[in-house]
């Protein structure tokens, strides 16, 4: 992937990784590497969203290692000479100012290195729909619930998950939520 980023512009490239150090702060979710990579696409530049994700996952990697052992800007460029060449100059110009003004913000406590890693809830979209007809049954007449939970993975990528359910189906998941609720509400 290391590869790709020279690929990348280097303003969106900065985004990328100002996102990167949001997430880390805990201040949003996760990167958005879909919606970013359809903007750079719009730009006229060829890039694909998994080769996108990787490049998120790296520089993720890297500035958390860097706040975990306390980098100054100019240690994680030297770091970056030693092990990697064949990053382009305007990433690593990229790296380091982002770092040099955002990267002593990153909070590296006991507490967030021992979490587990699971992901994080960023949004649910619903829809109601009614199946009329299909090919083997003119009258189908039949109603679904249609769930899109949008989530991001502990690295910050963000995914879509999508699933169809019956409506005795969707009941019982509306009816376990409720029970969530209550248990909250004693706590």
């Amino acid at each position: 992937a290391a590869d790709k980023i020279h690929l990348i512009p280097q303003d969106f490239f900065a985004e990328l990784c100002e996102q990167i150090i949001q997430h880390l702060n805990h201040k949003i979710p996760g990167v958005n590497t879909a919606e970013l990579c359809q903007r750079i696409q719009t730009s006229g530049i060829e890039i694909n969203v998994g080769d996108l994700a990787q490049i998120t996952n790296i520089v993720s990697f890297l500035f958390s290692t860097a706040a975990r052992n306390n980098l100054s800007a100019e240690e994680l460029v030297a770091t970056l000479g030693n092990a990697v060449s064949t990053l382009p100059k305007h990433a690593v110009q990229v790296i380091r100012h982002v770092w040099n003004e955002q990267g002593k913000s990153i909070s590296v406590s006991e507490d967030a290195r021992n979490t587990a890693t699971v992901g994080q809830f960023v949004d649910v979209k619903w829809k109601l729909g009614v199946a009329m007809s299909s090919d083997t049954c003119r009258s189908l007449k039949y109603p679904y619930v249609t769930v899109t939970l949008k989530v991001a993975d502990p690295s910050g990528q963000i995914t879509d998950k999508s699933f169809e359910m019956t409506i005795p189906q969707f009941k019982n998941f509306f009816r376990q939520f409720k029970e969530m609720a209550a248990v909250l509400e004693t706590v």
